[in-house]
């Protein structure tokens, strides 16, 4: 099942085994560079489904860090033009995720030599959050008032724009591991009394602006939404939560469900091992009847293949086993003996037989 084509809208995926966003912490003024180049199209040649380029600001106070990639300004969509180019030019799709950080922006990047929030000195920027609640140990956050709510979501809504224009054939709203779409849904963070928090339609109510706003810019593309499908931490969003909005979303337009955990909270209790999340993306798919994908150290093939042939996903989406092995998908296919007509010619020599 693994290397069975995939069908969202009217674009088919070559197989369901997909490379997830991963921040490469590496851009300049939010413009990808060379590296980003390399680092994406390599997946593409490695036989991989989709492409999926990671978390891309709509808004400069919404990168992670200074050195986050961006969507929000031409020259980015310029930038991103030929690597979606050169990824499709190999056979592969390229998506990419939009994201806005919130009360987890303006922060250090792991190998930026800090920790916690960059101060305004060294090119950090003022935070925001749907409440001044801080993420543990970073700078307390403002919070956002109607206006602002409104220029979240027309952000959203350009960057989609721009991101069509750049040649991306998908893309993901990020709504997990604790950025400001999570933030606002769950209760941990979200502790306001207006029509955007306390009940869950109302916590709900900026990402469904959000994707309308995406479908409204990107009426053809298919549209993932990414979930934290729980905070693993008590009184928090939980998998029950997850389904019931991913319904939601998939009435207002969104196509398909990636299903993570985490990242909210810094007390939340996990333990990873391989397949740990697989049964919260199970679950969204049984209880809201939405296509969803699975993650969470999926690095094998036969794992992967497994996933599929028990019915709890409908796509594999791996990121640290895509690192350790850009032609992931190449090699999987040889383990499980399946023969593909996209190998590169260039490196026909190197196949091996199962």
């Amino acid at each position: 099942m693994l290397f069975t084509p995939y069908t969202v809208r009217d674009l088919t995926l070559r197989n369901r085994l997909w490379v997830s966003p991963m921040c490469q912490y590496s851009a300049v003024d939010g413009v990808p560079q060379e590296w980003h180049h390399t680092h994406l199209v390599q997946f593409a040649s490695g036989g991989a489904g989709l492409v999926m380029a990671e978390a891309a600001a709509v808004s400069p106070d919404g990168r992670i860090s200074p050195e986050d990639a961006g969507i929000w300004n031409d020259a980015q969509r310029d930038a991103w033009a030929p690597i979606t180019a050169a990824i499709r030019a190999r056979g592969s799709v390229a998506g990419v995720q939009l994201a806005h950080a919130g009360r987890k922006a303006s922060t250090y990047s792991p190998f930026a030599g800090g920790h916690g929030t960059v101060p305004a000195e060294d090119g950090g920027w003022q935070t925001v959050a749907p409440s001044p609640v801080a993420y543990e140990g970073y700078a307390t956050p403002v919070e956002l008032d109607l206006a602002d709510i409104d220029r979240v979501a027309a952000d959203f809504g350009a960057a989609a724009a721009r991101a069509v224009a750049a040649g991306f054939e998908v893309l993901e709203v990020h709504a997990a591991h604790g950025y400001l779409l999570h933030q606002f849904l769950s209760p941990l963070s979200n502790l306001r009394t207006d029509e955007y928090g306390g009940s869950l339609e109302n916590r709900a109510r900026l990402l469904l602006r959000v994707i309308d706003a995406v479908r409204a810019a990107a009426p053809a593309a298919p549209l993932f939404v990414r979930f934290s499908g729980t905070d693993a931490a008590e009184g928090g969003w939980d998998v029950d939560e997850t389904a019931v909005v991913a319904r939601w979303a998939a009435e207002h337009g969104a196509d398909f469900f990636d299903i993570s955990s985490g990242g909210l909270v810094a007390h939340q209790s996990i333990t990873p091992a391989p397949g740990y999340q697989v049964e919260l993306a199970a679950q969204v798919r049984r209880e809201a009847g939405v296509a969803v994908n699975a993650v969470g150290m999926l690095d094998t093939a036969a794992i992967a293949e497994q996933v599929l042939q028990d019915g709890a996903a409908d796509a594999v989406m791996s990121g640290r086993e895509w690192l350790r092995d850009p032609h992931f998908a190449l090699r999987a296919s040889v383990e499980l003996g399946v023969e593909l007509d996209y190998w590169p010619v260039q490196y026909l020599r190197a196949r091996r037989r199962r």
